[in-house]
C-alpha cells in the first residue's frame, strides 16, 4: 500500500499550492455578485446555492461512479457536502431575518470552527501562529459586522446561522484529512453532491416563482455561479489544500472577506467603511502570519503512513 501512497502524494510546490487557495479563495469571493444579480431578479437564496453546487454535482456524476470502489472516502465527501448543505439552510434562514452583512461576517468565523474541528476529531493540533491568527479573523469579524448589536429575539437565528462556518470548516477538515486519497475530481463530485442532497429539503418546499429564474441573461449567471465561484475553484482548492494543510488553508481561504468587500464597492458601490478596511487589514495580517510557518501537511503523514 505504500506504492499508493506514493502516488497519492502531492507534486505541486508548496507556494504554488498557498497561490492556488488563495486565487481560489478569491473566486469564492465573488459569490456575492452572482448571487445579488439572481436574487433581484426574485430567485430565492437558497436556489442561488443549489444552482451553484448542481453545476459540479451532474457534470462530476460519472467520475463519482467511477470511483465508487473508494465508497469510505466518498461517503466522507457525501458527508461533508451535506453538512455544507444543511448549513447553508442556517445561512439562508438567518438571512431572512437579520442584515445579511451581520451573518456574512458570521460566516467568517470558519477558520475559528475549522481549527477546532481540525483539533478535536482528527488529532490536527493548531499552532499558536494558527490560534493568533484565528483570533485576529474573529476580531476581524467583529469590527466589520458587529454582531452584538443583534436584538434579543433574534440570538436563537444568529446562532443558527453558525451552521455555515461550522459546515465549511467541517468540509476543510475533510478534505484535509479523507479526501486527500482520491482524486481532485471525484472529492469535488462526492461534496457536491452531498450539498445537492443536503439542500433538496429547501428545494422541494419552495415555490416554482423561487426556483426559476425569468430572463435568459440569468441563466447564464446561473451558469457563472456554478463553475466561476465552484466548479474551477473548486478544482484547484482541492488539489492544493491538501499540500498546505487545514489551518493554512483556513487561514489563507480569509482573503474571501475582503474580495466581497472589493465587489460590493465596485460592482454595488457600496462605501468601505474604516471599520470595514481596518477588518480587510487584519484578515490579510492573519494570512502574513501564517505564510511562512511550516504547516504539517497530508501529504506528510501520507509518507509516513505505510497502511494508507
Amino acid at each position: 500500500m505504500a506504492t499508493t501512497s506514493a502516488r497519492n502524494r502531492p507534486s505541486i510546490p508548496y507556494a504554488f499550492a498557498v497561490f492556488g487557495v488563495l486565487f481560489a479563495s478569491i473566486c469564492f469571493g465573488l459569490v456575492p455578485y452572482f448571487s445579488r444579480s439572481l436574487t433581484e431578479q426574485g430567485v430565492a437564496p437558497y436556489a442561488v446555492a443549489f444552482y451553484r453546487y448542481i453545476v459540479a454535482a451532474i457534470l462530476l456524476l460519472p467520475v463519482l461512479i467511477l470511483h465508487r470502489k473508494e465508497w469510505r472516502e466518498i461517503t466522507w465527501g457525501l458527508s461533508a457536502g451535506a453538512v455544507m448543505g444543511l448549513g447553508w439552510i442556517g445561512y439562508v434562514t438567518a438571512l431572512e431575518k437579520l442584515p445579511a452583512s451581520t451573518v456574512g461576517v458570521l460566516y467568517m468565523t470558519y477558520p475559528v470552527f475549522t481549527l477546532v474541528i481540525a483539533w478535536a476529531v482528527f488529532a490536527d493540533a493548531p499552532t499558536r501562529r494558527a490560534l493568533l491568527a484565528a483570533g485576529l479573523i474573529v476580531v476581524a469579524a467583529v469590527i466589520a459586522g458587529s454582531p452584538a448589536s443583534v436584538p434579543a429575539e433574534h440570538l436563537p437565528t444568529l446562532l443558527l446561522s453558525l451552521a455555515a462556518p461550522f459546515g465549511f470548516g467541517f468540509g476543510i477538515c475533510v478534505l484535509v484529512h479523507r479526501l486527500s486519497r482520491i482524486a481532485p475530481l471525484a472529492r469535488i463530485a462526492s461534496v457536491s453532491l452531498g450539498s445537492v442532497l443536503g439542500l433538496a429539503p429547501l428545494i422541494l418546499g419552495a415555490e416554482v416563482g423561487e426556483l426559476l429564474p425569468g430572463e435568459q441573461s440569468d441563466w447564464l449567471l446561473i451558469v457563472g455561479i456554478g463553475l466561476v465561484t465552484a466548479f474551477v475553484p473548486q478544482l484547484i482548492y482541492t488539489i492544493c489544500s491538501p499540500v498546505i494543510g487545514a489551518s493554512q488553508t483556513a487561514v489563507v481561504g480569509s482573503i474571501e472577506l475582503p474580495t466581497m468587500f472589493a465587489v460590493g464597492f465596485l460592482a454595488f458601490g457600496e462605501t468601505i467603511t474604516l471599520p470595514q478596511a481596518l477588518a480587510c487589514a487584519l484578515v490579510l495580517g492573519a494570512i502574513a502570519i501564517t505564510r511562512s510557518r511550516k504547516t504539517r501537511t497530508v501529504s506528510a503523514v501520507l509518507a509516513k503512513s505505510p497502511k494508507q
